[in-house]
């Protein structure tokens, strides 16, 4: 059974001495009341619920998982009190805005919250987690009939939300989408169809779920330009939230997991239900991207997750289990070898789930600020500015930080060795939970083709020239007066070699269109450990500074600056093999005719 403990140290240490919160908070409104004692309450506070409610019943959810009858779902033993509690405590609504019964806080304060859920419980996390989805949604979308009616629910947690995008033949490509919404002389919409992986489809959680649902109208364009998003709930209200009669909505099934068995992935059945559009017609899928957005931040914060929640298990193991001798000669004579930790192997995957959660945790934390700018932005143009800015970070928030996420997981097994391969100690589970990562919202080869195609291309390389530029300004300016000039010197070689692949696959792509696909990957990942490589160089500087000035924590700051040191030496050299791919030919990868694929 794995355990969990709030990293709350480092997470003070990334809003406070690396991204400095408070002085961000300052110049948004939502900020004023995000003080320093309030922000550290609150985050104690969340720790706690984390560790003495969440944690105990992860558990318990994958042995349990939920139950299906007749369209109607029960969730593992616990849950539903869970739930209860956080409710009461008005979790929910935490950086939403106080007018809709939020609690009008930055956006990024959630976002703490939401890790230390989703570490504890990420099964159970995912319930209020997709309501997050379907608040912003109605947040940006709504008419302020639907967000006093459904938003100020979904603010109390009395009600949760859901997205409902794919369906069993088109999968990803949502332009082959067949479910109809007819109009009615009311103005609202009948719905039918069928929706697949809904994840906290039907529970018994809260007493309405309000699914955000993509339907097509009579007469719509073919093709992902013909898609409107409507409201469906599971049950019908009266304008003041009454709850009447069940709408036309029902859980076909419940999906049979390899992971996160603690939450329903369901079949959802639209038979003529009840829906109001949300946006303008024809327009769903823009309107959508709202609600994936916030998903693909979440799905980046498992991968986080992940790393997190591996080291904290694997290491009290490596600390305790004693094989062998160490090399480097015998380190705990008193026993009949030397405890595991000793040997450079298990030291290497220990620290590299290490890096990837600390690294991951500064890069999403980084970016929950253009979330709080985007949202409290005071024109469209900075909101414009702050969406583009996360919309190009987020392909590789998402796709590289699930990767890592799952290799941190893998390596927590394997310290473990056999016994990592059975229930008893949980690091399976933790496996077979974060697997799902690097699929949904977007498998890590479409996150790929979105930040190569759409974030660098199509965009003119105007993101992602600015992007370079943050680096190679932090990385000359330590290069000068920076106590860990190395780390800057690597920095600003791996991002000019950046700027030259780059340039070389795109006039690859203008002879032949597959170069860009055949290397989208490779693109994303070396961007993913380049990325990664400026927050370990700046939390070093940090370190470095304070250990400098002398004073508290020095134990700290010294593994922090080891932890770097492992991350430059043993991890950002991986970006050069992905270089190396990048530049190979198109021809490895596309010249095999399809026969020869079955010639074996």
């Amino acid at each position: 059974m794995t355990t969990y403990k709030a990293p709350v140290r480092d997470i003070n240490f990334v809003i406070n001495e690396l991204l400095d919160f408070n002085a961000h908070y300052q110049t948004i409104p939502a900020g004023a009341e995000a003080t320093p004692d309030m922000v550290e309450a609150i985050t104690l506070e969340a720790a706690k619920f984390a560790e003495e409610v969440l944690s105990p019943l992860n558990q318990v959810g994958d042995e349990q998982g939920c139950q299906w009858n007749d369209g109607e779902v029960t969730t593992p033993e616990g849950f539903k009190e869970a739930y209860q509690m956080w409710v009461e405590g008005g979790w929910q609504g935490l950086s939403h805005p106080i007018e809709y019964g939020g609690q009008g806080l930055p956006m990024s304060m959630g976002l703490i919250k939401s890790e230390l859920v989703g570490t504890a419980n990420w099964s159970w996390g995912m319930y209020p987690g997709l309501s997050l989805g379907a608040m912003n949604t109605l947040y940006v979308h709504g008419t302020e009939a639907q967000k006093q009616l459904y938003l100020s629910k979904l603010c109390e947690g009395t009600w949760t939300g859901t997205m409902c995008l794919t369906e069993a033949h088109c999968g990803s490509d949502l332009g082959q989408m067949r479910s109809k919404a007819e109009p009615q002389a009311d103005g609202s919409y009948k719905l039918t169809g069928s929706k697949i992986f809904i994840s906290a489809g039907e529970h018994d959680l809260a007493e309405n779920i309000i699914h955000i649902v993509l339907a097509r109208t009579p007469g719509a364009p073919e093709g992902t330009k013909g898609i409107s998003l409507f409201i469906v709930p599971k049950f019908n209200t009266t304008e003041d939230g009454t709850i009447t009669d069940r709408n036309g909505v029902k859980c076909g099934s419940i999906e049979h997991k390899m992971g996160i068995h603690g939450n329903a992935t369901c079949v959802i059945n639209f038979d003529d239900a009840t829906g109001y559009m949300l946006g303008q017609e024809n327009e769903g899928l823009n309107a959508m991207f709202t609600f994936m957005n916030t998903a693909r931040i979440g799905t980046a914060i498992q991968g986080l997750a992940a790393s997190e929640l591996a080291y904290q298990n694997a290491l009290p193991y490596a600390l305790d289990r004693y094989s062998m001798r160490s090399l480097s000669g015998v380190k705990n004579p008193d026993k009949a070898g030397d405890a595991i930790i000793h040997h450079p192997d298990v030291r290497r995957m220990l620290l590299t789930a290490r890096a990837f959660a600390e690294g991951g945790r500064a890069m999403i934390y980084d970016a929950a600020k253009y979330s709080d700018r985007m949202v409290q932005a005071e024109s469209q143009e900075d909101r414009d500015a702050a969406e583009n800015e996360l919309g190009f970070l987020t392909p590789i928030l998402k796709a590289f930080l699930t990767e890592t996420g799952l290799e941190s997981a893998s390596n927590a097994m394997q310290v473990f060795g056999g016994h990592g391969f059975i229930k008893e100690h949980g690091m399976e589970q933790i496996y077979r939970d974060a697997r799902i990562a690097t699929m949904y919202e977007g498998t890590t080869g479409i996150q790929a083709m979105d930040l190569i195609g759409r974030k660098v291309v199509l965009d003119g390389f105007k993101l992602y020239g600015g992007f370079c530029k943050k680096l190679y300004k932090f990385g000359f300016k330590n290069l000068i007066s920076g106590k860990r000039r190395c780390y800057s010197a690597k920095l600003i070689g791996y991002t000019l070699a950046w700027n030259w692949h780059t340039v070389k696959m795109v006039a690859r792509a203008s002879r032949n269109r597959d170069a860009v696909g055949a290397a989208s990957f490779d693109f994303l990942m070396y961007s993913g450990y380049l990325s990664m490589a400026y927050y370990w160089a700046m939390m070093a500087e940090v370190a470095a500074n304070k250990l400098a000035e002398g004073g508290e924590d020095k134990a700290f700051y010294e593994a922090k600056l080891e932890t770097a040191e492992f991350y430059f030496s043993r991890l950002l050299p991986r970006a050069k093999g992905h270089a190396g791919c990048m530049n190979s030919s198109t021809d490895s990868v596309m010249a095999m005719s399809l026969d020869r694929f079955t010639a074996r």
